[in-house]
């Protein structure tokens, strides 16, 4: 942030400088000659333009308008701009007016040796002049400033720009290493096999839930090979797929397990990492029932609240030490902050004596 900083200065005050040193060299091949009063109102505007144009930066930043801006808010930027423009010629015009920076006119002539004194300024001010000047420079200094944010919007996009083929290069390379761990870790061989054990058990006593759970069990299968060709998915999709998940361990601890859901009907088309609901479930399931003996309530709840995706899995249990280190969540965590950049949240904590909750929030684009 404080190198970003750093070269916003240093471009910001060597483009004033370079705008200034274009306009001198300018007046000098066409008037031949530059006058200290002209060279006066330079320093000024350029100054003014540096100090403006450091608080037009302040107030995108403090707006969240920094690019990539959504659509509908360029309206703001624009209206920021204009906003910029009007104090910046009205200040500029001020002081030219009270420092008497404009060259004298008609061969009235004015006193270089300048004394501050109200009465003298007020005696002296020209509001045909100033106003004149006010409009001239607002037309004229309009379009400097329009210049001025387009390229420090251009600066940013090319800076997103590269920011997201970074990410996405380090997105591939992640998802490549977890697809030969996802059936290991997100779906362990454990879990297969206790899968595969139960619908053996249901071959003889009910042949019709048996080919339910391979149905099941394949859909699992086949999300976790996929997981590694979408970056997001829908929480529908998701739950279908939890929902496989869930029916499967059911038919292992039956009446040890308990689900409920509480899902908001307008999270559901809402866009979320695949696969990641499913691993905080597994983990549910691993330390409420694997770890602690008795019952287990699984609740799923999926609620939009201060326009982030809220998603959480609470189980009965009590949280170790060790609890956050698995791979699971390890790789959540990894995936949230290259796909999010830094604004999702995720936290496993004891919310009650004998409840933990696995929270994910997740900002809405």
């Amino acid at each position: 942030m404080k190198k970003n900083s750093r070269i916003f200065w240093i471009c910001q005050i060597a483009g004033w400088f370079s705008y200034a040193l274009t306009i001198v060299f300018f007046a000098y091949v066409l008037e031949k000659q530059v006058s200290t009063v002209f060279l006066k109102r330079i320093i000024v505007s350029v100054f003014l333009g540096i100090l403006l144009t450091g608080l037009l930066r302040q107030s995108i930043i403090k707006n969240q308008l920094r690019p990539p801006a959504p659509s509908n808010q360029w309206w703001k930027i624009f209206l920021l701009v204009l906003f910029f423009s009007f104090v910046y010629s009205f200040i500029s015009d001020s002081l030219i007016e009270i420092f008497r920076l404009y060259e004298p006119r008609g061969g009235i002539k004015t006193d270089n040796n300048f004394v501050f004194s109200i009465p003298e300024i007020v005696k002296s001010w020209d509001s045909t002049r100033v106003g004149k000047r006010f409009l001239f420079g607002l037309i004229f200094d309009t379009p400097i400033f329009l210049v001025w944010i387009s390229i420090y919007i251009l600066w940013h996009y090319i800076e997103f720009t590269n920011s997201e083929a970074i990410n996405k290069v380090k997105l591939e390379t992640l998802i490549k290493e977890l697809e030969l761990k996802t059936i290991k870790s997100q779906i362990n061989p454990h879990f297969i096999f206790n899968a595969l054990n139960s619908i053996r058990a249901l071959v003889d006593e009910d042949p019709q839930r048996a080919r339910q759970a391979i149905t099941e069990l394949s859909n699992i299968l086949r999300s976790s090979i996929q997981v590694d060709k979408v970056e997001v998915t829908s929480l529908e999709k998701e739950l279908a797929i939890v929902k496989d998940y869930l029916a499967l361990e059911y038919i292992r601890f039956a009446d040890r397990l308990q689900i409920v859901y509480e899902i908001d009907e307008n999270t559901l088309q809402n866009q979320l990492p695949p696969m990641m609901l499913q691993t905080l479930v597994e983990n549910a399931i691993k330390h409420g029932l694997g770890k602690q003996p008795g019952n287990c309530i699984i609740k799923i709840v999926s609620k939009f609240e201060d326009h982030k995706h809220v998603l959480k899995v609470v189980n009965t249990g009590v949280l170790q030490s060790s609890d956050n280190d698995g791979f699971g969540l390890q790789s959540t965590r990894e995936r949230l902050n290259i796909l999010y950049r830094g604004e999702a949240l995720f936290e496993i904590y004891q919310c009650e004596p004998t409840q933990v909750t696995a929270k994910l929030v997740i900002p809405i684009h």
